[in-house]
């Protein structure tokens, strides 16, 4: 009994315990769900004074004290005749460096966008732009937005660099496809030029429980299949039909950037590696991002270009329910829609 009696005990002060925590948390939560959303902000990164500085650390770990004397009495030197002759400094041109990586509902063009614009405010003509993508491709309206992004630069007179060193398949092909000069590393996945569309149908399953479901629209082709209801083969149709419409539109935009590509031959949803993706044309040259880069140090100053937000605490916790609640539903959404 007495037993029973110290158990009983120890039950309640856990309860107690648990409850207790419960309600600070919940306390901590809802007032973290009060404040705002922070500001975003734009980071901007030498990337060239990051380099400069791996490479004199290197040299002081492999040049032995003679060879870094000598080493920096050249230099010296070589600053002091410039500074004689009066030689004049030439502006060196910059190589803005973007990334993106992009998810299945492409959230990440948002802060792409601003980074464009940023870029758009103080690029001058003699720039460029390298944007390291990555990216298996999403729904469609997502990364139609984000090609268009990239298309802005173009447009702006800058040349545009887009480097693969991973994957840009489906939505994230047609991203890099913008390019005007399209690199990838050698077993980079490259293409899947097509358009997939899936969902369940739990109609069976409501059916066998004696569920009803009921659906009404207006127009005839207002919604074609359906999770809960009895698809028809009516529906089917025009559903396939949409989805054929929408391979059109993008094998059209891939020609239109890359003519010379046998679209044809690639718009298959088939993908390739690096090496035999250059054979096909859908790629310009093998590199990766970082030989890239490497290539333009140090006759360019280089900067990377970062949009990010600041998340309040309860974002930080990941106990914002709403925020949770919204993922899980444009989820829900995406599995009936069209995606690349």
């Amino acid at each position: 009994m007495e037993f029973l009696y110290e158990y009983g005990l120890f039950v309640a002060k856990a309860v107690t315990l648990v409850v207790a925590f419960v309600v600070i948390v919940s306390t901590i939560v809802g007032a973290a769900s009060k404040q705002k959303q922070g500001k975003g902000q734009l980071e901007i990164t030498s990337l060239s004074e990051q380099l400069k500085d791996i490479t004199h650390y290197a040299r002081q770990v492999l040049l032995d004290k003679n060879a870094q004397k000598q080493l920096a009495k050249e230099q010296k030197k070589e600053e002091k005749q410039k500074k004689k002759n009066k030689e004049p400094q030439d502006k060196k041109s910059r190589l803005f460096v973007l990334d993106f990586k992009g998810s299945m509902d492409a959230n990440e063009v948002e802060h792409l966008r601003e980074e464009i614009t940023a870029l758009l405010c103080i690029a001058q003509s003699e720039d460029e732009v390298l944007v390291r993508l990555e990216s298996g491709g999403g729904v469609v309206h997502g990364y139609g937005l984000a090609a268009s992004q990239l298309q802005r630069i173009k447009e702006k007179g800058l040349k545009l660099t887009i480097a693969v060193d991973k994957v840009a398949a489906s939505g994230g092909y047609m991203m890099a496809c913008v390019a005007d000069k399209l690199i990838a590393s050698q077993f980079a996945y490259i293409g899947s030029i097509g358009v997939l569309a899936q969902l369940p149908n739990f109609n069976k399953l409501l059916k066998k429980n004696d569920i009803e479901f009921e659906q009404h629209t207006a127009g005839e082709y207002k919604r074609t299949l359906t999770v809960f209801g009895e698809n028809n083969d009516e529906g089917r149709e025009k559903f396939k039909e949409e989805i054929e419409e929408i391979h059109i539109l993008f094998k059209d935009f891939v020609h239109s950037q890359r003519p010379d590509m046998d679209i044809e031959k690639v718009a298959t949803g088939e993908y390739w590696p690096g090496v035999k993706a250059k054979e096909l044309g859908l790629v310009d040259a093998l590199s990766t991002s970082d030989d890239y880069i490497l290539s333009h140090h140090p006759e360019r100053e280089i900067f990377s270009v970062k949009y990010s937000v600041k998340k309040n605490v309860a974002e930080k916790l990941g106990l914002s329910v709403a925020s949770v609640a919204e993922r899980v539903l444009m989820k829900s959404w995406n599995k009936a829609r069209h995606w690349f």
